[in-house]
This record gives structure tokens, sequence and C-alpha cells, in this order.
């Protein structure tokens, strides 16, 4: 071969080696990450900085939820050398077969991203632990925060954190695996204002696995964007005397501002310590309170479901007064043969009427609501027709709907219209004989805790109200929200509310009133008292109220579970929480010492179910 030849050989050997190196070249650095992610993680490490959520407010600035710092131990499996095992599962206290477990996990998962090995380490702990990490190539901890309640009360109200499940992280692209999110309450329903926002900072590593400085000066870093805080209407002294007053009680307690909707209190009974849904131990506590029996997961103030009672007479007032079907002066005798009540003045007008709160009076009432003679032809469409007309009345009271409040898992009771009796009983099936017990709140009528006390508003405002709301501001005090500002007007003309406004004092301040245990002196309380029927034992007793009657503050409704009538327990309880929220003191001692002392809970064993008797409503 002549040096020509040669030549060109040569060219050609050089030529295509350079191709070789360039072609394995653009593999290594574009197209295959493993390169990539192996020489970043030489050199470098990102590490996910977790915003603070934000802060959990009362009405007078005082803290219900706060941060806590906590880390959790991160493993990278690429970096990490051999070591003991066994001692490194007693310095983080893990078992060590759960230890192994992880580590191969985090193995599967990417041997180049960091994995969870252990969550949420207490401060202590972990100040403990990071001085020895640095026998423990691969191993770090990323620091995050985990919710304190420093008063420890109102825990179905505010939520709790958990860990979001494959699902969440699969629909909401800004969730990763091991990250947190509101669940119940304030914490999940303002999730999105609570949480802020992640952020992101690339740093450099030494062998020792210490931090030596930022990545190409934070150039690539992000902030972490703090979450927004909530300012509530909630009044921490009362929340706190509520549950005093409800323990080893079953029910709930709903106090609102009638001129705002904002909610001053909001207690469900059984409740539970916060703190126990906190931290490492939180599935450990979630389960047993999940199996105890008195329920304290179940918020009974936004589902329980109750027929009102004689609560529901007061609007029956209102309808049968705008409808014209009877008069302020209007009377019936208290005719037993009709439906039982305990024993009592007839009453000769609305307001006597409420005072006693008389069964017959209202059956009559609600009789001539429903029936009237408006298709003559045929009672039972004249039934429909009446009922029609009273169920879009009740309606408008936020009666059969759920409420517009800002917390989750609400429910909305049930307002029997004639569609709903034609499915039960089948189209023209039924008339005023069939349902009557709708007349003083029993059968199919239920409602919720937070209805009645904001049905306790409309009668404090004379026919309107706001929509009850928890929080009234989001990042400022002052930012007030503005959708929970719309005024809605009940379907009755404000003249009639004069006079219930005085059948509901004289339940309180008149001799034969239902609630005289709910008097506070030098303060007009207007009030009505109830029994919700239950089948399974004693009945419940409810009470709503709003005080004073010349301008009122507060509205309320109680829930006291198998207790009998409204007057003996629920209507105690409110005079205690309403002479607190509005004199700042309580100047009936023995009424409280009575209330603390009576243990509810544990007579229900020993009570048997008897024959109804007519009893006071």
């Amino acid at each position: 071969m002549n040096f020509e030849s040669r030549k060109y050989v040569l060219i050609v050997a050089v030529m295509a080696i350079s191709v070789i190196f360039l072609l394995r070249l653009f593999w290594i650095q574009v197209v295959d990450d493993k390169w990539k992610a192996s020489a970043a993680s030489m050199a470098e490490r990102k590490i996910t900085d977790y915003p603070a959520r934000g802060f959990i407010y009362d009405r007078k600035g005082r803290l219900l939820v706060a941060n806590t710092p906590v880390y959790d131990l991160m493993m990278v499996p690429r970096e990490v050398k051999p070591f003991d095992t066994a001692s490194f599962a007693t310095l983080i206290g893990v078992p060590l077969d759960d230890l192994r477990q992880r580590m191969a996990e985090a193995r599967r998962y990417s041997v180049y991203k960091p994995s969870v090995i252990e969550k949420q380490i207490t401060a202590t702990q972990f100040a403990a632990i990071s001085v020895h990490l640095h026998h423990y190539p691969g191993f770090y901890g990323q620091s995050r925060t985990l919710r304190t309640y420093p008063p420890r009360v109102a825990a179905h109200l505010l939520g709790y954190l958990s860990e979001v499940d494959a699902r969440k992280v699969a629909q909401d692209p800004y969730y990763k695996s091991g990250d947190v999110i509101g669940v119940g309450g304030l914490e999940q329903y303002y999730e999105e204002e609570l949480r802020g926002r992640r952020g992101v900072r690339y740093v450099l590593v030494d062998v020792h696995n210490n931090i030596k400085g930022s990545f190409k000066d934070g150039i690539y870093d992000t902030l972490a964007l703090e979450g927004n805080d909530l300012y509530t209407g909630i009044d921490l002294d009362m929340q706190r005397l509520g549950e005093r007053l409800m323990r080893n009680k079953k029910g709930s307690i709903v106090a609102l501002d009638p001129k705002t909707g904002e909610v001053l209190c909001l207690v469900s009974s059984p409740t539970y310590d916060p703190e126990l849904l906190v931290g490492r131990v939180r599935n450990t506590n979630y389960g047993m309170l999940q199996r105890d029996s008195i329920k304290p997961l179940f918020d009974r103030a936004l589902q329980a479901q109750y027929p009102p009672g004689s609560i529901f007479k007061i609007v029956q007032s209102l309808i049968a007064l705008d409808e014209g079907v009877i008069t302020t002066h209007t009377g019936f005798p208290c005719n037993k043969s009709l439906v039982g009540c305990h024993n009592h003045p007839n009453a000769g007008s609305i307001e006597q009427a409420i005072q006693f709160s008389c069964n017959p009076y209202f059956y009559q009432v609600f009789h001539r609501i429903v029936e009237r003679d408006l298709d003559k032809k045929s009672r039972f469409r004249d039934a429909a027709i009446g009922l029609g007309e009273w169920e879009t009345r009740v309606r408008s009271f936020g009666l059969g709907a759920k409420p517009n409040l800002d917390l989750p898992s609400l429910k909305g009771g049930n307002i029997p219209g004639p569609s709903y009796y034609d499915r039960k009983y089948g189209k023209e099936r039924w008339a005023f004989s069939t349902i009557y017990s709708a007349s003083i709140g029993q059968g199919e009528v239920l409602t919720v805790p937070i209805q009645m006390a904001n049905l306790a508003a409309i009668f404090a405002n004379k026919g309107w109200y706001y929509d009850p709301h928890v929080v009234r501001a989001v990042g400022e005090p002052d930012s007030v929200q503005s959708r929970y500002r719309e005024k809605h007007v009940v379907a009755v003309a404000p003249h009639w509310f004069d006079n219930i406004q005085e059948g509901m004092r004289r339940v309180v301040h008149e001799t034969g009133g239902t609630a005289r245990r709910a008097r506070i002196d030098s303060i007009t309380v207007c009030g009505k008292t109830g029994t919700a029927e239950n089948p399974h034992g004693e009945d419940h007793a409810v009470f709503i109220c709003f005080a004073p009657m010349e301008n009122p503050r507060i509205a309320m409704a109680v829930y006291v579970e198998n207790s009998g009538g409204g007057g003996r327990w629920a209507a105690p309880i409110a005079s205690l929480l309403m002479e607190q929220y509005l004199t700042d003191t309580i100047k009936r001692p023995q009424v409280m010492k009575d209330l603390l002392e009576m243990d509810l809970i544990a007579q229900e064993k020993f009570y048997v179910k008897k024959p109804k008797k007519p009893r006071r409503r």
C-alpha cells in the first residue's frame, strides 16, 4: 500500500473514532439520565424547603394553631456505605426489621433520589441523632413543621394533618409522596390558603455528608412561601367553657354573632385532645379514637341530624301568621286527644302558645296551613298545595339544605315537601292526618345543630341572616371575606317577629315558661326548648336562644343527647355561656358545679326505654 492510500486510511480511522466519541458523549450528556444524576449527586444535593403553614387565631388574636419544627431522616441509597444497621436502628428509635424494609424500599424507588426513612422526628430527638450522622454517609435531616395546639381545644373545628395518599398525588401535581394535607375542619377547607408554597435549595456536600455551601450561589434555588394566617370569629374563652360544660355528655353547642354570622363557639362532645393526632403517634392514636364506643371523632355540631322538636313551633307560628290562617290572638284548647302534651293553661294567643309550648295548639296551626280548601275536589291535592307553600317558606330559613359554612362534611337535614311524601306514600295517598307529626318538629323533619343556631340568629335579627362562617379574614386581620356579606331574608313579613320574640321571652322569664333555668340577672334572654325524640334511649334535649332581646349579640343552639326535656340541661348550659360571653364572668357557681359534675354518658347504660308519656316540650 503506497503512502497516499495509507493517508486516507488514517483519516478515515481518526474520523471514525471521533464520531464514536461524539456519539458516546451525546448519549451520556443528553440521552442517559443516570450519568447526569450521578455527576450531580457527587457535587450537589437537592433539598426541599417546606413552608410553614399559616397560623390560626381566635377573634381576640390568641393562637389556636401554631407550628413546631420537626425533621425527616432522608436517605440517598447511592451514597450509603456499609454500616451497623442495628446500632443505627437504636439511634433513630426504629425497629431493625422496619429499618431494613424502608431502606430496601428506598433502593427500589431510586438509588439517586432521596427517600424518607423516618418521619417527624422532634427537634430534641434529632439533635441527639444529628451528632452521629457523619458516621452514616447517605443519611441527612430535612426540616419541616408540625402543627401544635396551644389551647388544646376545638379539635373538630380545626381538623388535623395527615400524609397524602396515592390518589391525591395522582390528582394534584402540587403534592408528592410524603407530603401532608389538611383533613377535616379548617385545615381541610382552607388547605390551599394555609399550605403556602414549597421551595428548593441546591447545596454542596462533602464526603462526610456535611453541607459546604449553596450550589452556584443559589441561582437555581426557589424560596418557600409561607401559608396565609386565618383569623376566626371563635371566642377562645367561650370555646373552653363550652367543652368543659359538655364533658361527660354527648351533644353539641353552636354560638353565632347574629349581626355578622361569625361562629363564636363550636363544640362537639365527646371531643379529643388535638395534640393526639400530631407526629409519629398520630396513626396509633387515630385508631384508638376510631374504636372508642362514644365516637369522639364524630362531629355532632355539623353531622348529627335530629328532629327539631318544639323549636319548630316558632317557625310554624310565623308561617301561619303570614299566611293569615291565624292571628296573634288566636287561641286553641290544649286537647290531648289530638296529640300528647304536658299540663298547662289553655293558650289564648300565639305568645302564650310559645310560652307553654302547647302541642295541640300547633297541631291545629299546622292543620290550617296544610289543608285550606285550595283544591275543593280533593283533600289530597289540597294538602299537597298547602304543604308545597309551607316547604318553600321553611327552606327560606336555611333548613333542608347544607349550610354555606366554611367547614367540610356538613349534613343538611330534611324538610319534607309534597315530592317527599309522594315518594314515601304514593301520589294523592297522603294528607294532614298522615303527616301531622311535622307540626311539632317530629317525624320526617330533621335539622343539624348549626342550622338551629342560625335559626336563633334569624329570630334575633327579625327575619334575616348572613351565612354562618368560622373565618372572618385570610392573610390579614382586616381582609374580611366578602362572600359572607350577602344578606338572606326569609319569606315571612318582618313585623311578625315581634310577637314571636315576646313568646320566646316568656319561655325564659315568665311563670309556665319551659326554660326558666336559662335566666340571667339583668339580661333579657329569648329562648325555646325542644325535645328530639330518640327511639333508642332517653330523648335528646335542645335549646335555642339569643340575648339581649333589645340588641342581640349572641345566638345559640345547645343539644344534649339522652337528657330529656330541653329546659333541664341544655337551657342552663346555654345560659352560662351567654353570661360568660356578655359579662366576662359567671355569678352562679352552683349551677356551674352541677353541670360539671353531671355525667350523662355514665347514666346511659342504666337507662331502660319506657313507653312514652306526655312530656313538656
